[in-house]
């Protein structure tokens, strides 16, 4: 693959055979345009994570195997870039892929102009030319959240995929679809299972007639009748 790019269509694949690899989301630039996040998501098999420390992002830069980190973002002229790293030798053999997702708080893509995600051999010194790239169209324009492309376990290799899966949710709802508790560690709820699972709830109990002096303390006093 040396000397090669691979201008990648949404849902092509490529070999990486890189030892680590540096995934780079960039855009332009400009006064109306969304500050972007680069994050990661490790998942298994089943396309959840194991807990809340396998995704990397802003409030949790690197992940406690120290295969995936955030590169934070730089600026190149017009062009803004936030980057993602992996170690691919050193994700937890649990991991079966991690995902490359591109967020903007509460502000749609369609006012992100010319994203592209762009894949390098890390082990490069300067960074040399790229391995891959994908230009990240969102669907609707209307999507916080993108997964721009994901790496995976291909036999005892890796593969990359140009994905483009959007969210209208944002991060949250990204991660939450994947298995990430967004409440202080606290399970998401299903609205569904909860509402099959709870008794219904039993009407008020009627007003009692105890004057306000024997309410109990946590009570709201009421106004003595004139």
């Amino acid at each position: 693959m040396t000397g090669m790019t691979h201008a990648m269509q949404k849902g092509s694949n490529i070999p990486v055979t890189a030892a680590a690899v540096r995934a780079v989301l960039r855009w332009t630039g400009g006064p109306d345009v969304p500050d972007v996040d680069a994050s990661a998501l490790l998942v298994g098999p089943d396309g959840r994570v194991r807990s809340d420390e396998d995704f990397v992002f802003y409030n949790q830069p690197r992940h406690p195997s120290g295969s995936v980190w955030r590169l934070g973002k730089k600026r190149i002229g017009d062009a803004v870039t936030d980057a993602v790293q992996a170690e691919l030798s050193s994700v937890p053999a649990i991991v079966d892929r991690v995902l490359v997702v591109a967020s903007a708080e509460d502000v749609p893509f369609e006012r992100v102009r010319d994203l592209r995600i762009l894949l390098y051999d890390a082990t490069v010194e300067g960074g040399g030319e790229p391995l891959a790239y994908f230009d990240v169209r969102p669907e609707t324009g209307g999507e916080t959240a993108l997964i721009c492309g994901e790496l995976y376990r291909r036999g005892e290799g890796w593969k990359f995929r140009a994905l483009g899966e959007g969210y209208s949710n944002g991060l949250e709802g990204l991660a939450t679809d994947h298995g990430i508790s967004v409440d202080e560690n606290a399970p998401a709820p299903d609205p569904d299972r909860t509402a099959a699972m709870s008794p219904p709830t039993p009407p008020p109990a009627p007003p009692t007639q105890a004057p306000p002096a024997v309410q109990p303390a946590y009570g709201y006093p009421q106004p003595a009748c004139p």
